[in-house]
C-alpha cells in the first residue's frame, strides 16, 4: 500500500477557475480580518502580538456584562452605585459622580457609544468576585482564557494604559464575534450613533466608529487610542449574507484610523465572494481498487464545498486528493476513502473527505487470479532484466 496523490486541476474536476486577490498593504501595525461566513482569514499581520489595545478592551468588559445579565446575575433595569474610584478615572468618560445611581442599561451605552472609561469601572465592582476593579480584570484574564483568547491580559476594565495590559488583534476577532454570535439581541447596541446621558456631558454624545455613517453595511464595535497603542478599532460589516469582522491597531491618527477601515471592509467584500467548487455526489477523481469487482471508484463529496475565493478568473485553483491505495475491497457508498485539499493562493487550505460514490463488491476468483496475475506480469515487466537496463558500467 502507498499515499497516492491525485493533483487537480480545473478542467478535469469540479473546480471553478479563481487567481489570487490582491494583497491588502493596511497602514497598521497588527490587524486581522477574517471572514465570518466561511471562517476564512483574509487577513493577518502580526495578529498575535500582544499589544496595549486601549479602550477596544471594553469588549473584554460587556462580553461579561452580558453574561451577567443573560444568567440573570444584573437586571438591564438595576442601578449601581459610583464608587470614589470609578468618578475618578479621566479620558472618556460619562461625567459620573458619587451621588449617582445608574442604570445597567445605561452603563452599557455609556461604554459602547460614549466610551466610559468610568462605566467600566462601576459594572466592574458590580461583578468582581472581591468588589475591586483589580479584581474584575483577573476575572477578564480568566474568561478571555476559556473562550481562546491566549494573548490577552487585562488589568482594569476600561483598557487604561497600564503595564502587561495586552490583547492581540487575532483575539479581538474573535471576541467580537463570541459578542455577534453569544448575544445577538446586545449587538445592535453598537450600531447606535449617539446617546446623550442625562444631558451632562454635551461634548461627549456621538459614537467614534467612523464606520456607522457610511452606509457600507458597518455595525459595530468599537474604537481605541491611548498614546502608547495608536489608534485602532476592532469593526464588523455585513454585506448580504456575508459578515466580516477586522481589528487594527498602531494608526496614526482618526483619519488614518477612518481611511485604513473604510478600506478593509471594501477590500474584503469586493475582492473576494463565495464559490461552490464541488457539488454533492460529483464525482472528483476516482481511487484505485485492489481485488474488487471493479478496479476503481468514483470519489464524491457528502456536501457542497463553498468557500471564500478571490473574484478575478485567471487559473485554476491548487487542489490534490490524498488517500493510501489501491484500496482493498469491499468498499461501502459513503465509506471515507481520501481527503481532497483544497489551495487558494493566498488563503489557508481547506480539506474535505471524500467518500465512495457507491458500493464494490470484492471480486470474484477469477477476477482476483486476474488481478495477482497482472501485478505479477508488470512486476517481472519492470525488472532491468526484462527492460535491458544492464546496470551502470
Amino acid at each position: 500500500m502507498r499515499q497516492t496523490t491525485r493533483r487537480l486541476l480545473a478542467a478535469g474536476t469540479a473546480i471553478l477557475l479563481a487567481t489570487q486577490a490582491a494583497a491588502f498593504d493596511t497602514k497598521a501595525t497588527a490587524a486581522h480580518v477574517i471572514d465570518v461566513t466561511t471562517g476564512t482569514v483574509l487577513l493577518a499581520k502580526n495578529a498575535d502580538e500582544a499589544v496595549p489595545p486601549a479602550s477596544m478592551s471594553k469588549l473584554m468588559t460587556l462580553y461579561i456584562t452580558f453574561e451577567a445579565i443573560r444568567d440573570g446575575r444584573l437586571s438591564l433595569d438595576e442601578r449601581l452605585p459610583v464608587s470614589e474610584h470609578a468618578m475618578s478615572y479621566t479620558g472618556s468618560t460619562m461625567f459620573l459622580n458619587t451621588k449617582d445611581r445608574v442604570r445597567v442599561e445605561d452603563l452599557l451605552r455609556g461604554i459602547i457609544v460614549l466610551s466610559g472609561n468610568d462605566a467600566c469601572a462601576v459594572l466592574a465592582e458590580a461583578l468582581s468576585p472581591d468588589g475591586t476593579e483589580a479584581g474584575f480584570a483577573r476575572l477578564m484574564t480568566q474568561r478571555a482564557q476559556q473562550l481562546g483568547m491566549t494573548n490577552s491580559t487585562f488589568k482594569n476594565a476600561s483598557g487604561w494604559p497600564a503595564d502587561g495590559h495586552v490583547m492581540s488583534m487575532r483575539d479581538l476577532t474573535l471576541l467580537a464575534l463570541h459578542i455577534i454570535q453569544d448575544f445577538p439581541d446586545f449587538y445592535p447596541m453598537f450600531a447606535e450613533k449617539t446617546f446623550e446621558f442625562d444631558g451632562r456631558a454635551p461634548s461627549n454624545v456621538n459614537n467614534r466608529n467612523p464606520l456607522l455613517s457610511l452606509n457600507i453595511g458597518a455595525d459595530g464595535l468599537k474604537t481605541g487610542h491611548t498614546q502608547e497603542a495608536g489608534y485602532g478599532l476592532v469593526g464588523s460589516a455585513k454585506n448580504g449574507q456575508r459578515r466580516i469582522i477586522f481589528a487594527i491597531t498602531g494608526l496614526g491618527s482618526t483619519g488614518e484610523r477612518a481611511e485604513q477601515s473604510e478600506a478593509i471592509v471594501n477590500w474584503a467584500f469586493r475582492q473576494f465572494a463565495e464559490q461552490t467548487i464541488v457539488k454533492k455526489d460529483q464525482p472528483v477523481t476516482q481511487a484505485e481498487l485492489w481485488l474488487g469487482a471493479q478496479d476503481h471508484v468514483d470519489l464524491v463529496s457528502e456536501k457542497d464545498i463553498t468557500l471564500l475565493l478571490p473574484t478575478m478568473t485567471a487559473g485554476g485553483v491548487k487542489a490534490e486528493v490524498v488517500y493510501t491505495g489501491p484500496i482493498q475491497a469491499p468498499v461501502s457508498k459513503g465509506q471515507k476513502l481520501a481527503e481532497l485539499i483544497i489551495q487558494p493562493d493566498g488563503l489557508p487550505e481547506t480539506r474535505v473527505p471524500l467518500v465512495a460514490a457507491g458500493d464494490v463488491a470484492a471480486g470474484g476468483f477469477m477476477d482476483r487470479m486476474l488481478t495477482v496475475s497482472q501485478v505479477l506480469m508488470k512486476r517481472f515487466s519492470d525488472t532491468p532484466e526484462a527492460t535491458g537496463d544492464a546496470g551502470a558500467s
